[in-house]
């Protein structure tokens, strides 16, 4: 391709390089930060040639070029646009500050709640366990007692993250905000301490108040639970512990600054910030509520219409206090549910484009689109698939909202947050049959009115999804240059540890298979071997891409999002334009180090050209590097 003519129409449509505000590269696209939004064409974009989709992310235009081509491009763009290379984290920070007040503070959200999710998901899932096992022993349908050692246990853990939560988020926001976030989880732990009344077991109401200086008193209870006061509480401590660090000597740093800053956000955090917010919190949750609870579910129809729209913008991070909110109210969220039913009907449309279709092309990225979507990741169906045609989208507001009314008529709720789609009903243990029916209404409204409405399938493919017949003289061209065309190609393991899909590496592009089909490995060891002979094509610190001596070209990148740790942690051993023989190193890299810097280190084996080729299918569960991971049929 041409590397420069790729590049002027990139430049082009982003509004040429006065609307240029930073730009890097990864393996696979160009991260780029622009001025003004308005000014891209995402739509001529995706026709210039080499691209192979377009998405915004964390205020990135990132543009798919894959692997071996992007480096080239964008060696080319920045020479066109005449700025100087810049570092993925230059990219980031720009784009960080390129956003408006209410963007930026999403994304403080964001980065408070994604780290911590995984414990408040284990916590929900062992409430609605124990909850349903209660069920089912009351009512006599399950002999087992609840004095029994696993019950107890089981019991015991199951709602730890939710009464410790303060603790969690005050380290997590503390590491946010630019604090000590050993600091920050002290502050969490003097809000719940255990010398104040607890908050979830006050049933003869307050017992004990706090007079200040004999100006107010305060309520010592407890904020099991409680989200917006936490975080204004640690926000504070960083703030004076940041001034601290600027003025107190270095000799008294160590010993003033941990003192002042704890013992002066806890007195406020006590005094003012937890009872002020406390009362914000309440009134926010109980607004929620209200209107969700509207008569006949109208409340509810409209957020699960809107929900899809929320994500698209990125505000969907700041529903986490809904969530936690009302569980620490109610002991229930209202709100996932309505979540779940708008992610299942984006995953229904993305599923009736991809029935409907005949473009081969379309269909390989919409079907494991729907599939992500039902797991609960839709951003591979709204942004690859939906959006792009936008029908579907609308359809599957629509089904959404139907799904999510639903869920309010029957008061349907959950104990805990943080997972939607087809394993949300782990969290519905109390109701399955309401989310199940929740389920198939959100599904179905959004796939038949996408199928009759949504998507009119008008691409010049034949009914097999194969592109029209070529000539006779392009047909011998191409097989000119052409591996041979017989026999399929076994793809080995590069790693040890379990082979995955690439719906669960959790990144919508690897999901949506844009840079072509293949499958994962979430790593045991920590090194990656070559699993065929080939030619290092790239090299780029997390990734390796190889062109194999039998026509594949493949990439291997360790970790999801790993672009942003710039080679730390990873050790290559070859160089690119170095021949390898299957088996061969390639890179060694710290799991433990990647995992503790907040990354997956799940790597995706990707057949780059794989378009070329009938079909991947591949060995899920566990596997050793060399096994066969994967075949490529001609």
């Amino acid at each position: 391709m041409n590397y420069g003519k790729a590049a002027a129409g990139v430049l082009a449509q982003i509004g040429g390089k006065e609307n240029l505000v930073s730009a890097a590269h990864c393996a696979t696209r160009l991260r780029l930060v622009i001025a003004d939004n308005s000014k891209c064409s995402k739509k001529a974009l995706e026709d210039v040639e080499g691209v192979k989709g377009v998405f915004e992310a964390s205020g990135q235009l990132q543009i798919i070029f894959g692997t071996g081509v992007v480096n080239k491009v964008y060696d080319e763009f920045i020479a066109q646009a005449g700025v100087q290379a810049a570092s993925k984290e230059d990219v980031k920070a720009a784009a960080a500050q390129k956003g408006n007040p209410l963007q930026r503070f999403v994304k403080t959200l964001g980065d408070i709640f994604v780290p911590i999710i995984p414990a408040i998901v284990a916590s929900g899932f062992l409430m609605g366990i124990m909850e349903s096992l209660n069920f089912l022993i009351n009512n006599g349908y399950l002999n087992l007692s609840n004095e029994s050692t696993l019950f107890v246990l089981a019991n015991l853990f199951s709602n730890t993250a939710y009464v410790f939560l303060p603790v969690l988020i005050g380290f997590s926001g503390a590491k946010v905000f630019g604090g000590n976030p050993f600091l920050g989880a002290v502050i969490g732990m003097i809000m719940v301490h255990p010398n104040l009344q607890n908050a979830w077991t006050m049933s003869g109401g307050v017992e004990n108040y706090l007079d200040v200086f004999g100006l107010w008193q305060v309520p010592m209870v407890g904020y099991q639970g409680h989200v917006i006061s936490v975080i204004i509480a640690v926000f504070v401590m960083a703030k004076i512990e940041t001034w601290l660090h600027k003025r107190v000597p270095a000799m008294l740093d160590l010993f003033i600054t941990p003192l002042v800053s704890v013992f002066v956000t806890g007195f406020l955090t006590l005094t003012i910030i937890g009872p002020v917010f406390n009362v914000v919190e309440t009134g926010i949750i109980s607004g929620i509520q209200a209107l969700i609870s509207l008569p006949f579910g109208i409340g509810s129809l409209v957020m699960g219409a809107l929900y899809a729209p929320t994500v698209v913008t990125g505000i969907h991070h700041m529903y986490t206090i809904i969530d936690l909110g009302q569980l620490q109210e109610f002991g229930y969220t209202y709100w996932l549910p309505l979540a779940s039913a708008a992610n299942i009907a984006q995953g229904a449309a993305a599923l009736a484009v991809a029935l409907k279709t005949r473009n081969g092309k379309l269909k390989s990225m919409a079907l494991p689109s729907s599939l992500s979507a039902f797991m609960g990741i839709t951003e591979p169906a709204i942004f690859g698939v939906n959006m792009r045609f936008f029908r579907p989208f609308v359809c599957a507001c629509i089904g959404g909202g139907c799904g999510a009314m639903f869920a309010s008529i029957t008061g349907l709720g959950a104990t805990g947050t943080g997972v939607t789609g087809i394993f949300g009903i782990l969290l519905c243990l109390n109701a399955p049959v309401k989310y199940i029916l929740m389920f198939l209404i959100s599904a179905g409204v959004a796939f038949v009115l996408t199928w009759l409405f949504g998507y009119k399938d008008t691409e010049p493919e034949t009914a097999n999804g194969a592109p029209e017949p070529q000539t006779q003289p392009e047909i011998k061209a191409a097989e000119s240059k052409a591996a041979p065309q017989t026999g399929d190609i076994t793809v080995a393991s590069p790693l040890t540890g379990k082979a995955v899909s690439l719906a669960d590496t959790g990144d919508e592009t690897f999901a949506a298979e844009v840079l072509g089909r293949g499958f994962a490995v979430d790593p045991a060891e920590g090194r990656a071997v070559a699993p065929c002979a080939g030619t290092v094509s790239t090299l780029m610190g997390h990734a390796v891409g190889l062109e194999c001596d039998n026509g594949l070209e493949l990439l291997i990148h360790i970790g999801i999002d790993t672009v942003q740790l710039n080679g730390q942690h990873y050790t290559p051993h070859v160089q690119e334009g170095q021949h390898v023989n299957a088996g061969d190193l390639l890179m060694e890299f710290d799991i433990p180090a990647i995992r503790k810097a907040g990354y997956r280190t799940v790597t995706p084996v990707i057949v780059t050209n794989s378009e070329e080729y009938a079909d991947v299918t591949g060995n899920l569960g566990d596997i050793r590097a060399m096994d066969c991971l994967m075949t490529v049929k001609r």
